[in-house]
């Protein structure tokens, strides 16, 4: 069911007016959406789930905020990450920071990824390290610029450049051996 302008006011007013039924609705529409947002951030569909249930209870406590500025699940999208961001840096351990002259000594490859189905991106996303993971998708998939994301992870501009860059570097070498491609057919 599309969700026209008319039903958003209405599940709005009822989660506002904390209608439960409204609530589940809105969840019904929105969550499977924004269980793909949450596990781009995380490392397995498990901890997507506990961000999702936890960025939901935000979504229906700070709904009164909602000023109708943007789209709706726009709104709920940022919940989303940023309860991602919050859990990871309550959970970090230790970032894999690559000084930033290693950063770009990785050649770069003509490999089209558009090739890859989504679930296969994913999988692949999911097994890079929290830091370089976290990184790629702020920058991105969310369009973070290297400064936002450095205040939002309390890191330098510079680590959050070497993170991208290993990333992709990481990114591009897991995909190509997905696909059985051999690294030296794609240089230059």
């Amino acid at each position: 069911m599309e969700l026209t302008q008319y039903r958003i006011d209405e599940l709005l007013n009822g989660c506002k007016a904390g209608n439960r039924q409204m609530q589940e609705a809105l969840y019904k529409h929105t969550a499977a959406k924004m269980l793909a947002v949450c596990m781009r951030y995380t490392r397995d569909k498990t901890e997507a789930e506990d961000v999702l249930q936890i960025a939901y209870v935000k979504v229906f406590e700070k709904l009164k905020e909602y000023r109708g500025d943007g789209a709706f699940e726009g709104w709920i999208r940022r919940i989303m990450v940023n309860t991602a961001i919050e859990s990871y840096r309550k959970n970090i351990k230790t970032m894999n920071v690559v000084p930033i002259e290693d950063a770009y000594d990785q050649p770069s490859t003509g490999f089209d990824f558009s090739r890859l189905g989504i679930q296969d991106l994913m999988k692949v996303v999911q097994k890079l390290a929290d830091g370089y993971r976290i990184v790629f998708n702020m920058y991105a998939i969310e369009g973070y610029s290297h400064k936002e994301i450095a205040i939002t992870l309390g890191i330098s501009e510079g680590a959050s450049k070497s993170q991208l860059s290993r990333a992709r570097s990481i990114l591009r070498a897991e995909i190509i051996k997905m696909e059985g491609i051999n690294y030296a057919t794609h240089e230059g």
